[in-house]
C-alpha cells in the first residue's frame, strides 16, 4: 500500500520513529567558566571590588551634591529682585563738576552715566564684551568647564597655583561677583565701600563654589541679554567710572550708544584691569589693549575684515575734556567748599557749578611746563603752584604742583603754608597809605637796629647788602628795601599793619616782631593772591571761591550758592589806586622786570623768602590777578632762584596767554604829586609821570589833602628823627 511504502525503511525493517520534538523553553547549558586562579584573579576581583565600593560612593555623592547645589540655587533665585534695581551698583552717589561755561571738566565719586541694556547700546561695545570676556557666554548655563580647564592649564604652566590668575570666569560668573553673591553693603560691617568690594572681588576655592549657584540662579531668574545688561551697568572701569555709560561719557564724550568699534574696543579692554588700561593714565597703553580686543572680534566673526582695518587705522581718542584732565587741584579743592555731606559722602548725584575757566587753566598749565622744561634741570625736584582769579576772588585757574595727581593729592596752592617774604610787604605800604602816607613820601634807607624786649637787637639787611638813603616810597617798594618796610611799619604801627593784612584775608598767625614787615609770617598762595584781589578792587577784602552754586542731578533748585567775593573794606579806595601805582612800578622799573607785559599795564611784588626757600610773584592787571610759589616740599633752599627770576618769567608767560585777544584796559592808580623834604632838593630817583599815562582820567584829589599832607609831615619827622641811625 502506499501509507505502508511511505513508512517503510530502505531496508524492509520497520519505519523509523519520528524526531522528538523540541522543548523550546529549555535554555541551552552555559559554557563552562574557566576559573582563573592565582594572583591575577584576585587582583581582578580586588579591583572589581573597589570599583563597584567608588561607584557606589560616588553617584550617592554626586546626588547629595546635584540636591545641594539645587536647593542653594533655589535659594538664590528667591533672592534675585527685579533686574530695574540691579543697575545701579553705588552705595554712595557722584559729583559732576561744571566750569563757568558749563562744560564738564572733572567728575567725583563714582560717576553712573545712567541706565542703558544690552539691546541699547552699540553693536560694537555688545559684540565687544562678549568677544573679549566669553565667547561661549550664549552656549553654556552659567559656567564653562572648558573655560575653567583652559584657565587652570594656563595658570599651571605659567607657574601659578590653579586658581591663581586667571579664573575661567563666565560673564555669568562676573555679574555674580558683581552682585557680590547677594550680599550687600552694610556700613557697619565694612569700613568702606571699596572694603566691600575688595572682599566681594576675592578669589579661592570657596568663593568659586558659591558662586556656582549663583550663576545658576541668574541664568533662570534672567535671560541672557538681561544678566548682560547688568555687566553693562556694573562693571566699574575706571577713573571713577561705574558702567560703560559712565565710561564712554568720560572718555569720549558720547553715550555708550553711538561708540564705534575703536572706541567699544577700548572700552571692553579696561574690564582686564581698569586703572591700568584707563585711557586717561596712558592712551597707548589703552589703545594696544583696544587692538587686542579687536582681533578677537574679528577672529570671531563681529567684525569684517574692513571694519578691522578701518578701527586699527584710526584707534579711539580722548574728548578734549578728558584729554585735559584740567583742573583737578581745582576740584579737589572746590569739592571742600560745600558739605561734606554734598561732596565726599554724597549718596546722591551732584551737579556743583564752578568758576574754573578751562581755557585759563590750560594757559596756566602749559606756560609753566614750557619754562621749566627750558629752565630746570633735568631730575629737578621743585614745586611750582599757580593761582589766577578774577578781582572778586572767583579763581579761574589752579595749578597744585608741576604734574597732574590723582584726586586727593597734596594741592601746593592751597595746602602749603610757607614764608612769604617781600611779596607781604604791600600790606606794609597798604596801612601806611590808608593812613595819610602817599607814594612820593620819603624814607631813610640806611642801617637799623631795634632793640627788641625779650629777643635783643634786631637788624634787617638788604638783599644786595647796599643802602640808597633818602628815597621814595615807591622806590623803596620798587626795590624792595628791607630797611624802609621795617622803618614804615614801626612808624604805623605792627598792629594796624597785621590787622590790615588780615582783613585783606591773610588768616595765618603772623608775626609779632619787626621781621613781620619783611614776611616772616607763614600763608598759602591762595590766601596772598586773594589780598592782592583785595587791592586790585580799590581796597575790599576778597574771600576766594570757586563754587557758584551746587544742586542734585535733575534739579533745578540750587541747595547751594556761592559763599565768597568781595567782602568789607579795608582800605581806601585813594590808598589802593597810590598802592596799584607803587606795585606798577615794581613791573616796570623794579624787582619785577622780569614779569613785565608788553603794551599791557601790570603791577605785582616780588618775594623771597630767608636762605631763598621759597620764591614769589604776585601780581595784577586790571582783568586778572595771578601768584606763583616756587620751592622745594621738604623746603630745601633754592639755588639761583629769587621772586624776581623764575616766578617772575612764569607769571609773565602765564599772563600773556590769559591775556590773549583781550583788550589793553588800565590799571585804577593814582599818580601821586612830588614831594620835596623842606631844605632838600628832589631826589633824582622821583620822576613825576603823566597821570594820563595810567589812568583812563584825570586823577582825582582827595578831599582830605591837606589833613594827609599834614600827618604824612608828622609821620616823616618821626621816621627820620627816630629811625635816621643806629
Amino acid at each position: 500500500m502506499v501509507a505502508d511504502r511511505r513508512y517503510r525503511s530502505p531496508t524492509g525493517g520497520r519505519p523509523p520513529s519520528p524526531p522528538p520534538k523540541r522543548n523550546k523553553t529549555k535554555k541551552r547549558a552555559a559554557p563552562k567558566r574557566t576559573r582563573r586562579g592565582g594572583i591575577s584573579g584576585w587582583i581582578a576581583s580586588f579591583v572589581g571590588l573597589i570599583w563597584r565600593i567608588v561607584w557606589g560612593f560616588a553617584w550617592r555623592i554626586g546626588a547629595v551634591v546635584t540636591l545641594i547645589v539645587l536647593i542653594v540655587t533655589g535659594y538664590f533665585y528667591a533672592q534675585l529682585p527685579p533686574l530695574d534695581n540691579l543697575l545701579d551698583a553705588r552705595a554712595r552717589g557722584s559729583v559732576t563738576l561744571l566750569d563757568r561755561n558749563d562744560k564738564v571738566f572733572a567728575w567725583r565719586g563714582e560717576t553712573f552715566g545712567g541706565s542703558v541694556s544690552a539691546d541699547t547700546v552699540s553693536k560694537y561695545l555688545h559684540d565687544a564684551v562678549v568677544a573679549t570676556e566669553d565667547k561661549r557666554f550664549y552656549h553654556h548655563f552659567g559656567i564653562s568647564p572648558r573655560g575653567i580647564a583652559s584657565a587652570i592649564r594656563i595658570n599651571m604652566r605659567e607657574g601659578r597655583g590653579p586658581l591663581q590668575g586667571n579664573g575661567g570666569s563666565t560673564i555669568t560668573q562676573q555679574v555674580a561677583k558683581l552682585l557680590c553673591l547677594g550680599v550687600r553693603y552694610d556700613p557697619s560691617q565694612w569700613k568702606s565701600e571699596a572694603d566691600y568690594e575688595a572682599d566681594c572681588r576675592q578669589g579661592g576655592l570657596k568663593r568659586k563654589i558659591r558662586e556656582v549657584p549663583f550663576a545658576f540662579a541668574l541664568e533662570a531668574k534672567y535671560s541672557k541679554e538681561d544678566i548682560l545688561t547688568i555687566y553693562f551697568n556694573r562693571a566699574y572701569l575706571g577713573a571713577g567710572a561705574r558702567g560703560f555709560e559712565a565710561a564712554a561719557q568720560r572718555y569720549f564724550g558720547k553715550s555708550a550708544k553711538d561708540v564705534d568699534a575703536a572706541e567699544a574696543a577700548m572700552l571692553a579692554g579696561l574690564l582686564k584691569a581698569p586703572s591700568t588700561y584707563a585711557p586717561t593714565n596712558n592712551l597707548k597703553r589703552a589703545q594696544d589693549r583696544a587692538r587686542v580686543v579687536l582681533d578677537l572680534m574679528q577672529e570671531q566673526g563681529y567684525l569684517t575684515m574692513a571694519e578691522h582695518e578701518a578701527a586699527i587705522r584710526n584707534p579711539a581718542t580722548l574728548s578734549k575734556a578728558a584729554e585735559a584732565r584740567a583742573g583737578g587741584y581745582f576740584a579737589d579743592w572746590v569739592m571742600g567748599e560745600g558739605p561734606d555731606f554734598l561732596t565726599r559722602d554724597t549718596t546722591e548725584d551732584v551737579i556743583m557749578r564752578t568758576t574754573l575757566d578751562q581755557r585759563i587753566q590750560r594757559a596756566a598749565e602749559s606756560a609753566l611746563h614750557d619754562v621749566l622744561d627750558v629752565k630746570l634741570r633735568d631730575g629737578s625736584k621743585v614745586e611750582t603752584a599757580i593761582i589766577v582769579m578774577s578781582a572778586d576772588g572767583a579763581v579761574r585757574a589752579m595749578v597744585g604742583g608741576r604734574h597732574p595727581a590723582p584726586p586727593g593729592s597734596f594741592n601746593r596752592a592751597t595746602m602749603a603754608k610757607r614764608q612769604t617774604g617781600s611779596a607781604f610787604k604791600p600790606f606794609v605800604y597798604a596801612a601806611a597809605m590808608d593812613l595819610g602816607y602817599t607814594p612820593a613820601d620819603f624814607v631813610e634807607d640806611r642801617p637799623l637796629t631795634i632793640n627788641v624786649k625779650g629777643s635783643g637787637p634786631y637788624s634787617p639787611q638788604n638783599y644786595t647788602k647796599k643802602y640808597l638813603g633818602l628815597i621814595t616810597l615807591t622806590k623803596a617798594l620798587e626795590e624792595s628795601v628791607n630797611t624802609a618796610a621795617v622803618r614804615i611799619s614801626e612808624a604805623v604801627g605792627r598792629d594796624v599793619v597785621r590787622q590790615v593784612a588780615s582783613d585783606f584775608g591773610i588768616e595765618s598767625d603772623l608775626a609779632a616782631g619787626p621781621a613781620l614787615a619783611l614776611g616772616a609770617s607763614e600763608s598759602s598762595l591762595l590766601e596772598m593772591t586773594g589780598a592782592y584781589a583785595g587791592i586790585l578792587n580799590g581796597g575790599s577784602s576778597v574771600r576766594p571761591y570757586g563754587l557758584v552754586d551746587l544742586r542734585l542731578k535733575q534739579d533745578d533748585k540750587p541747595l547751594l550758592g556761592q559763599d565768597g567775593g568781595i567782602g568789607e573794606r579795608v582800605i581806601s579806595e585813594t590808598a589802593a589806586k597810590y598802592l596799584t601805582y607803587m606795585m606798577s612800578k615794581v613791573v616796570e622799573e623794579g624787582t619785577g622786570r622780569r614779569a613785565r607785559l608788553e603794551g599791557r599795564p601790570a603791577a605785582g611784588k616780588t618775594g623771597t623768602t630767608s636762605a631763598a626757600r621759597d620764591a614769589w610773584f604776585i601780581g595784577f592787571t586790571a582783568d586778572y590777578v595771578a601768584g606763583v610759589w616756587m620751592g622745594y616740599d621738604d623746603n630745601t633752599p633754592l639755588t639761583g632762584v629769587t621772586g624776581g627770576g623764575l616766578p617772575a618769567e612764569i607769571w609773565h608767560e602765564v599772563m600773556v596767554r590769559v591775556h590773549d585777544g583781550l583788550p589793553v584796559r588800565p590799571l585804577p592808580l593814582l599818580v601821586p604829586e612830588p614831594r620835596v623834604p623842606p631844605g632838600q632838593a628832589q631826589p633824582q630817583d622821583y620822576q613825576a609821570q603823566s597821570p594820563q599815562q595810567y589812568a583812563p582820567a584825570q586823577n582825582p584829589v582827595p578831599q582830605n589833602q591837606n589833613n594827609e599832607d599834614a600827618l604824612a609831615d608828622r609821620i616823616l619827622k618821626e621816621v627820620l628823627g627816630i629811625f635816621g641811625g643806629n
